[in-house]
């Protein structure tokens, strides 16, 4: 097998003719001089076995260097998801792990989902959702591991200025707009009202950030890149001093 992308230009990961042992369906190793690399989402290399994010953490020969009138999609789309070392790398949308004999096994794409209650639902649908309630200015939505439903949603609301609302008042009426469009499995299961959101220069909310916070993990990733660096600090105490009852579903 071999991996590739229309934006690499050709083959990345293949192996060489004669020279590399096949397994079938395991794609082998990189070409030489491609500097391929499974990394966690906060860059961190993983273990062999482990799953994680298909980067490509140097310039290659044959790679794409824009997008023909969408000078941003490029950057937006490849470069905003992954950082080694505080620089972003290409991220390519898949995930892979390397096997026993070091090869790379390609598991398929990384969608930004959460798997609740059997049931698998994008993060933006929720954020969309939420975002019709009219005190809400914004949300960031992820999925942290729960024993019953598989992961369930929390979500960081933050509200418009001049709005004051009862948190558990909030949380019924949120449930009841994802109900309305997204069924009655979709519940959000935790709601912090949140003094804002870790994100970007360029606006992108680091859901990563998120998860490590909800999940009360330390917040491995570098934060010098973020709009509003202090934003992660408020945030982690937030969860740790303050929850609100899990709303009955």
């Amino acid at each position: 097998d071999t991996w590739w992308q229309t934006e690499t230009g050709g083959n990345i990961i293949t192996p060489l003719p004669a020279a590399t042992p096949l397994k079938p369906g395991v794609a082998t190793l990189p070409l030489p001089g491609l500097a391929v690399e499974i990394l966690e989402k906060d860059g961190g290399p993983t273990s062999d076995g482990e799953k994680g994010l298909l980067c490509i953490t140097k310039p290659w020969p044959s790679m794409l260097r824009g997008v023909w009138g969408a000078p941003k999609r490029y950057e937006d789309t490849y470069f905003k998801t992954v950082f080694k070392n505080g620089q972003p790398v290409y991220f390519s949308g898949d995930g892979a792990c390397r096997d026993e004999d070091g090869y790379i096994v390609i598991t398929g794409r990384v969608d930004d989902v959460i798997n609740t209650a059997g049931h698998r639902v994008g993060t933006a649908e929720v954020e969309s959702a939420i975002a019709d309630h009219p005190a809400v200015a914004e949300s960031g939505v992820i999925g942290v591991p729960d024993d019953i439903r598989g992961e369930k949603i929390v979500a960081f609301v933050v509200l418009k200025n001049g709005q004051d609302i009862d948190e558990t008042a909030l949380a019924a009426q949120l449930n009841q707009l994802l109900k309305t469009h997204l069924g009655p499995v979709v519940q959000v299961s935790q709601i912090f009202v949140a003094p804002g959101l870790p994100k970007t220069r360029s606006g992108k909310i680091l859901r990563r950030i998120l998860r490590h916070i909800a999940s009360a993990e330390p917040v491995t990733a570098d934060i010098s890149t973020l709009e509003d660096p202090t934003i992660v600090a408020a945030l982690d105490e937030l969860v740790r001093s303050w929850s609100l009852p899990e709303p009955r579903l």
